[in-house]
């Protein structure tokens, strides 16, 4: 059965024919309108292109927000216009297949469970570090999306009593400490270390960067970490540091039995997964006497949310036919 996914972004949608293998046929991208009424058009007319060129069964959509219950309407988006957006039903009236709607996080964790990082495990849980921190939970080879449609919002956790402010309304939430804009931020602090009284020199390469660009970039410091230049590498630690505390406490609670992080810092690979393991053993409860969770890297980088939308869609066409 061949499906179309199409992932919702801030600044561009991704689009894709999927095999019932999870793999893309033919792909699309195209910049995301300011606009809602134009964002939900160009959605439309992505999803019947695909249609009028394969033989499609169905059609899923994730888009970064609180996806309801019924996966009908968006109940609010950090980064579009939506609040109580019935999107389904305008997603309908222009495309003549099923749509289903997912979070984005939700979309992409469901496809690295079903056919990237996490397809040998029942009990999984995906973190993705990008401008914020995204989250999925599959718990018993379901994808958990609690009593009111919106669970898995794993970034807007508290992480530190009266810390940082959240787009989300919140302080402290984990993804103001663990996100790729956090890695920047901590970069940034380190350039500007001596504030503290500590001129030990580890910041002289971001500084050197910031002088040279006026920014110093996520890219950036990630080049520099792979260089092994100290500045970087520690601004990595302290953001992994947060991340792995935290997932001790999520293992605590949801007890998976392995965590798959994505998101553009997850290019970095072990040297994010080694600092995350140490946080995360000296976090768990009970730890040296109880099982522990494995740790991996995403598998199916971008492509993940279209992937698992298809899939999702998959899912939902069958179930509404019976078959």
């Amino acid at each position: 059965m061949l499906k179309v996914g199409i992932d919702i972004g801030g600044t561009k949608i991704a689009g894709g024919v999927v095999d019932a293998d999870g793999h893309i046929v033919e792909k699309l991208r195209v910049e995301t309108p300011i606009d809602t009424a134009d964002l939900a058009q160009a959605v439309i007319d992505m999803a019947n292109h695909f249609i009028a060129s394969h033989d499609v069964a169905a059609v899923g959509v994730a888009a970064a927000g609180f996806i309801d219950r019924d996966r009908a309407t968006v109940i609010h988006a950090p980064n579009i216009a939506w609040h109580n957006e019935p999107l389904k039903a305008i997603l309908e009236a222009g495309i003549p297949l099923p749509v289903t709607i997912e979070n984005d996080a939700n979309a992409a964790g469901w496809a690295e469970f079903r056919f990237g990082a996490g397809r040998d495990v029942n009990h999984m849980v995906m973190l993705t570090m990008g401008t914020g921190v995204g989250g999925a939970v599959v718990l018993e080879g379901e994808l958990y999306r609690g009593g009111h449609g919106i669970a898995g919002e794993l970034g807007h956790t508290r992480f530190t009593r009266d810390g940082l402010p959240c787009g989300c309304g919140q302080n402290g939430c984990l993804e103001q400490y663990a996100s790729g804009r956090a890695l920047q931020r901590e970069a940034n602090a380190i350039a500007d270390g001596r504030a503290d009284g500590n001129d030990d020199g580890i910041g002289d390469a971001l500084a050197a960067v910031r002088t040279q660009k006026g920014t110093i970039s996520g890219p950036a410091v990630s080049r520099l970490v792979l260089a092994g230049d100290p500045g970087a590498i520690e601004a990595l630690r302290r953001v992994a540091t947060a991340l792995g505390e935290a997932c001790g406490g999520f293992q605590a609670v949801l007890d998976p039995e392995m965590f798959v992080i994505g998101g553009g810092v997850a290019q970095l690979g072990n040297d994010l997964l080694e600092p995350v393991r140490i946080a995360y053993q000296t976090s768990l409860p009970g730890y040296g006497d109880r099982p522990v969770a494995k740790f991996a890297i995403a598998e199916l980088s971008n492509d993940a949310g279209l992937i698992g939308a298809a899939d999702l869609a998959a899912v939902s066409a069958v179930v509404s036919t019976g078959e």
